[in-house]
């Protein structure tokens, strides 16, 4: 379906692609991984014919069609029920004919395609998609400017997913979704009858709705087999083969290099110096493993606790117009240890919750109980848009630490993770996943009792998110989780809270209760088979994996045995021509006891030939079991297209 080769790519000079190659098989839902700014969104633009790569190419079928979702939003007066149905535009063509065609022959040839093309039922199927993105019947039937912009890209998504291109191209999508939208496009995507190529940081959307996944690391691009958890297991598996194999190979490249320094000189032994040059020549360098560092996120604890219960509402209601609450009758406590997880739709009014909870919104009615010495630390996607564009990270850390040095202020903003060039960068120019750590910074600098997280994943790639579930689950304070990653709210969340129906009240299920609850509410199927990965052939179990590394282990004892007895000989002999040589250092002994001098001399020359006849057979040894080794390992990566 879709092959890359050798493709390079570069961007005012700095290489994005390095001749990357990978080819992704019709019909395969693909994640797309790789830090942030490491080029995916490029890739899907090269893909869609945007950008043109610098050498090697990009190939599809002819007539496939792509799909790839427009940045420009919808804003026009038609419905949005009418703006996805317009998506099909062959689908538009032929009923606009329909309604003017003449001739018998051409109104019978419209009409056959328009019943090909399941055209009659393309509204329904319409309104299931903006359904399942949240979007109920009433909502379909207004008019697209009247939504803001994160809405009107769930427009976009539905029409790119109505048309089911043959390549479906996706970049973040969930980024302007909540998390009953997320849990239904996983559900969508599991069962797209064409081929996905997703580019995602949110775990459980890879576990659930991917049958491979494509890495992109230092330009090069990697295919693998199963979701995002078995993807990082073979990836590390693999790094950890590299690295061993890389200090054996370091080891033995030394041990050679030093025996042709010591006998490339001496004509008895040339043709085996020779032979090890060869050898030396033979190997093909492992590449050093390059781990991006991924800074941790510092959340400090606050400096003095409170008893439970931190926040109490009792009959609270909460709104912007009077007369008009937007929630009511909240009668909830958060405990200074608690842990919550606000679920509901987005437009229910979990941001107005988060608001009146935090004090920055008074109640309506009823009443709020807190103490006034208590500190919220507050996040919110929107803030990134109010950070002053032209001031720095440093300047932020001035304010905060007024009395402190400049060395102390650039300290605490380099275990922040932003360095002398990024500290003094101003926030226009900072990426988004920068901000979102400066704004991390600044809502939690004090050591807040309570902290409110509203969707602070956006910005954020899989391992800042692993570092962000770190931060969270080591932070004594209160924490309120408003998020549409499924993970984040798995690892850190113990309560959950539903707003819904104009109120707010605790939920007794799971996460999984919950995802069964909303597919079911849009309509989906939470309870169907997930898509088996497709490939070479299906993995092993846990338990026939751990059979056959065990038989492995088995079949190369032999030679590792072989390795080992070679070295310790080699280690033995060393040890005894070294006390040899000690023992011939002393100038007395060739007066004092002339024989055992010369019986010395004897016998560090037979060590040395044994010590020689060992290198020989530990290299011979290291050579057959790296080799075995090798053959070994690559069974299973070979299930890696």
């Amino acid at each position: 379906m879709l092959h890359i080769n050798e493709l390079t790519y570069r961007i005012e000079g700095r290489t994005i692609f390095d001749r990357a190659t990978a080819g992704i098989p019709a019909g395969h839902k693909v994640g797309f991984v790789g830090r942030n700014g490491s080029g995916k969104t490029t890739l899907l633009r090269l893909i869609a014919s945007e950008l043109h790569p610098d050498d090697g190419g990009i190939t599809v079928p002819r007539a496939t069609r792509i799909g790839w979702v427009a940045q420009e939003a919808p804003g026009g007066p038609e419905s949005l029920i009418q703006f996805v149905l317009a998506a099909d535009t062959e689908r538009a063509r032929l009923l606009a004919e329909a309604e003017t065609a003449q001739e018998p022959g051409r109104i019978a040839d419209i009409h056959e395609r328009l019943a090909d093309i399941d055209a009659h039922a393309a509204p329904s199927r319409a309104a299931r998609i903006l359904a399942g993105l949240g979007f109920d019947e009433a909502a379909q039937q207004r008019p697209c400017a009247e939504y803001s912009g994160g809405w009107r890209m769930r427009v976009a998504l539905a029409a790119m997913l109505f048309t089911e291109p043959d390549l479906l191209l996706l970049d973040e999508p969930t980024n302007y979704l909540d998390l009953e939208g997320t849990l239904w496009l996983e559900d969508y995507l599991r069962d797209y009858p064409h081929t996905v190529l997703i580019v995602s940081h949110d775990r459980e959307l890879l576990n659930r709705s991917v049958t491979s996944i494509l890495h992109l690391a230092q330009g090069k691009l990697t295919l693998y087999t199963g979701g995002y958890d078995q993807f990082e297991e073979t990836r590390r598996e693999k790094q950890r083969l590299d690295l061993k194999l890389k200090k054996k190979q370091d080891d033995e490249r030394r041990h050679i290099e030093a025996f042709i320094a010591r006998f490339k000189a001496k004509a008895s032994k040339a043709s085996q110096a020779q032979s090890r040059v060869k050898a030396l020549a033979r190997m093909q360098p492992i590449a050093e493993q390059i781990e991006e560092r991924v800074a941790p996120f510092l959340f400090p604890n606050p400096a003095k606790a409170f008893a439970s219960p931190l926040i109490r509402l009792e009959g609270a209601a909460a709104g912007y117009a009077a007369n008009a609450p937007v929630l009511q009758g909240l009668d909830l406590r958060l405990d200074a240890d608690d842990r919550v997880g606000l679920l509901g739709a987005n437009g229910n009014g979990k941001s107005t919750f988060a608001k009146l909870v935090s004090g920055r919104l008074p109640a309506m009615a009823g009443r709020r109980y807190a103490s006034d010495k208590i500190v919220v630390g507050y996040f919110a996607q929107h803030q990134m848009d109010d950070l002053p564009a032209g001031k720095t990270p440093y300047q932020h850390m001035l304010d905060l630490m007024p009395a402190a040095t400049e060395a102390q202020r650039r300290a605490r903003l380099g275990a922040l993770g932003f360095g002398v060039e990024k500290a003094d960068t101003k926030a226009e120019s900072l990426s988004g996943g920068e901000k979102a750590r400066l704004l991390f910074a600044l809502a939690t600098f004090h050591g807040p009792h309570l902290l409110i997280l509203d969707e602070p994943t956006n910005h954020l790639d899989v391992d800042a998110r692993e570092a962000l579930v770190r931060a969270l689950n080591a932070f004594e304070g209160a924490v309120i989780l408003i998020s549409h990653d499924r993970h984040l709210m798995d690892a850190c969340a113990d309560r959950l809270w539903i707003v819904r129906s104009g109120t707010v009240r605790s939920y007794d299920g799971d996460m999984d209760t919950y995802r069964a609850q909303c597919l079911a509410e849009r309509g989906a199927d939470p309870n169907a088979p997930r898509a088996k990965p497709k490939g070479n052939g299906a993995r092993p179990t846990p338990l026939e994996a751990r059979r056959q590394a065990a038989e492995r282990r088995a079949a190369l004892a032999p030679l590792k045995k072989a390795v080992t007895k070679a070295e310790a000989e080699i280690d033995r002999l060393s040890k005894t021509i070294a006390a040899i040589d000690a023992a011939l250092a002393d100038s007395a002994l060739y007066i004092r006891d002339p024989l055992k001098a010369q019986a010395l001399a004897r016998e560090r020359g037979e060590a040395e030939r044994a010590r020689e006849a060992a290198e020989t057979r530990w290299l011979a040894a290291s050579e057959a079991y790296e080799a075995a080794q090798a053959r070994a390992e690559d069974a299973p990566l070979e299930r890696v297209p």
